[in-house]
């Protein structure tokens, strides 16, 4: 109903509920013939889809795309016909990748600056026709194209190509990128970038790959360390064996400290510094000692302050921290721990400014440094609400509806997509309007993703959304947990999504996979448990809970432990603990993985927010982080992936 209400509003047609069922038929069927690249199965869709459909103009953007019906003038047309549009931006980045191909640089350069959010792609394309036609003003743009880790798109070769043989790419450019590609684990990147190097200094395609498979055998034979690329090679070498064994590492090292230049030498001992923290290995520290702040990068810096919090040195973690790069330092994450390490070391006037800074911000930092502060300067938070005129003025924004009609559909990545687009340039009032829409409608998800957004104005009541309230309540009264945690465990898992599945399998509101689901059904005495029952609201919360319940037991009640291993397994979060007791927040920052670090903070600071909402009893986040107890005894005998990690999670 509420889908034809605004439909209405939109076309003022009585008769639109029927047409546009018959035109959703044919939406899905128009979109499945667009994504399979079918021209002729598309047509015969597109001709059911009524012209006044809120989705038309997707149909239109489809039909431009198919490779037999691209024609610059009805792009062209198109785009004038639906400014501002995410179809219009779909369909501008697709036709200047068709415009840079062939070469067509006046119409490029006319086109480009239209497009909101370009990719590589696409600025590549524009500094060669700005190339063509002579200008060279954003050389330094261009450049600073070439410097990542990454593969790049072919149509980027030729700008390089153009760089190097001006001199605006040198031989110490290519070296700098190489390494960036070995760092990033990029070898066949790193082989490609070599071919532009002097044959006399370049490694041997052949060594790249061998010193990831085989890294100890490399160091040990084969390699002329009179030759840089070899020098180089050797790095990469030491940094894969660091992988997986310290002391083996440490040892190669020293046989080919001699052979390498002091820069190379610290640029090894911070690679085997990263490794050693985390593993949580004591010699961590000293290792990036003998690397120096100046031999060390930005994300190396950030494991030798994990590593400083974890042995409470104080003042390394201070001025290591004041070593990174502005960028990097301006983050919550190191502005806080700036600030502790001034506190700890006594230099309050330099914490003050930070913590207060912070303590305005509506995040776990911020709700750290608040505590720092101390409760006097802790304020209310005060909920906008919106309604009537302004939620009617949402309604009627073409983007919304379009967003509406996808959601609708079960289309959920372009209902996402669309929603996103349109809500970019809202004002705080026009988000806060969208959040309630999205919540009256049960699109839980974007609700709390648009009022998360806000600057000045904010409802955390639509931030902190508790649907499913009553299931949550009776979960974490049988299982003898906190419902504020369950609450911010499952809003950090689904948002609320029902549906939700993650790409390792993880399903339902809280997320469980499906053999520690058939676990619990055993632990619970469930007969007949089919898979499909975990997408139960009910029966997901209540095993999600029992699952929390139980890896809390076994990991001495902490509830920070409980939190890292239902996201990363019980055995890693037991391994993640010392031997002595440690400040909880400590543990959370020298997590290895970053998705679980991210993971634990933002569950315990929502936590934090659901308790106020639901009047619980007044308690600190330190508090409720409390103390790591010391390891003692084995892992826990659990299944270690309730909620397996996405491929890369252990990445920084």
């Amino acid at each position: 109903m509420f889908r034809a209400f605004c439909l209405a509003l939109l076309f003022a047609c009585v008769a639109l509920p029927a047409v546009a069922a018959s035109g959703d038929s044919a939406i899905l069927k128009a979109r499945q013939a667009w994504a399979a690249k079918q021209s002729k199965a598309f047509e015969r869709a597109a001709q059911d889809v009524p012209a006044h459909h809120v989705l038309a103009p997707y149909v239109e953007y489809w039909r431009l795309t198919l490779p037999t019906r691209n024609d610059d003038q009805r792009v062209a047309d198109f785009l004038v016909r639906y400014p501002g549009s995410r179809p219009a931006e779909l369909l501008r980045a697709d036709w200047l990748k068709t415009l840079g191909a062939r070469g067509d640089w006046a119409r490029y350069l006319a086109e480009y600056p239209r497009l909101e959010k370009p990719e590589t792609i696409h600025q590549c394309y524009a500094h060669r026709a700005e190339w063509a036609r002579g200008d060279r003003s954003r050389v330094r743009e261009a450049v600073a194209l070439w410097f990542t880790g990454r593969d790049l798109p072919s149509a980027c070769a030729p700008l390089f190509t153009q760089l190097m043989a001006a001199g605006f790419i040198n031989e110490e450019d290519v070296w700098r990128r190489l390494r960036l590609a070995l760092e990033a684990g990029n070898p066949g990147v790193a082989r490609s970038v070599a071919q532009t190097l002097p044959e006399s200094q370049r490694p041997a395609a052949a060594l790249f790959d061998r010193a990831t498979r085989t890294p100890a055998r490399v160091l040990q034979a084969g390699l002329d360390p009179a030759r840089r690329g070899d020098r180089e090679i050797a790095l990469y070498a030491l940094d894969r064996l660091a992988r997986s064994d310290s002391a083996q590492a440490a040892r190669a090292l020293a046989d080919w400290s001699p052979r390498l230049t002091d820069t190379e030498r610290s640029s090894a001992w911070a690679r085997l510094g990263v490794w050693a923290a985390r593993r949580h290995e004591a010699v961590a520290p000293a290792w990036f000692a003998r690397a120096g702040v100046q031999g060390t990068t930005d994300s190396q810096r950030e494991w030798w302050v994990r590593a400083a919090l974890r042995a409470g040195d104080w003042q390394t973690v201070g001025r290591v921290i004041d070593g990174m790069g502005d960028p990097l330092r301006a983050q919550p994450v190191w502005r806080y721990w700036r600030a502790r390490a001034a506190l700890a070391t006594g230099a309050r006037n330099t914490a003050l400014p930070l913590l207060l800074a912070l303590s305005r911000e509506h995040h776990y930092y911020g709700q750290l440094a608040q505590e720092e502060l101390g409760p006097v300067l802790g304020a209310p938070a005060v909920n906008t609400k919106t309604g009537g005129a302004d939620l009617d003025a949402v309604r009627r924004e073409p983007g919304i509806a379009r967003a509406m009609a996808f959601h609708e559909l079960g289309l959920r990545s372009d209902a996402n997509a669309e929603w996103n687009w349109t809500i970019r340039t809202f004002s705080d009032r026009q988000l806060l309007a969208a959040a309630e829409l999205a919540r009256r409608t049960e699109w839980y998800d974007r609700a709390i993703h648009t009022a998360e957004r806000t600057r000045e104005l904010h409802d955390f009541e639509l931030r902190f959304l508790a649907p499913y309230r009553e299931l949550a309540q009776q979960a974490a009264r049988d299982n003898g947990i906190d419902e504020a945690w369950v609450f911010g465990l499952m809003r950090q898992e689904s948002r609320f999504v029902n549906v939700a599945r993650s790409n390792v399998g993880a399903s339902g509101l809280m997320q469980i996979m499906p053999a520690t689901a058939r676990w619990i059904a055993g632990k619970l005495g469930i007969r007949g448990y089919r898979p499909a029952d975990i997408q139960d609201p009910a029966t997901n919360i209540r095993f999600g809970s029992y699952y929390l319940s139980h890896v809390q037991r076994t990991l001495d009640g902490s509830p920070v432990l409980a939190t890292a291993a239902y996201n990363a397994g019980p055995s890693r979060a037991q391994r993640w603990r010392d031997s002595r007791p440690m400040e909880a927040a400590v543990y959370i920052e020298s997590i290895p993985f970053a998705e679980t670090r991210d993971y634990v903070k933002k569950v315990m600071s929502n936590a934090m927010y659901y308790a106020a909402r639901f009047g619980q009893p007044s308690v600190l986040l330190k508090d409720r982080l409390g103390e790591v107890p010391a390891r003692a005894g084995a892992a826990p005998v659990v299944p270690d992936a309730a909620i397996a990690l996405e491929p890369g999670a252990d990445a920084d």
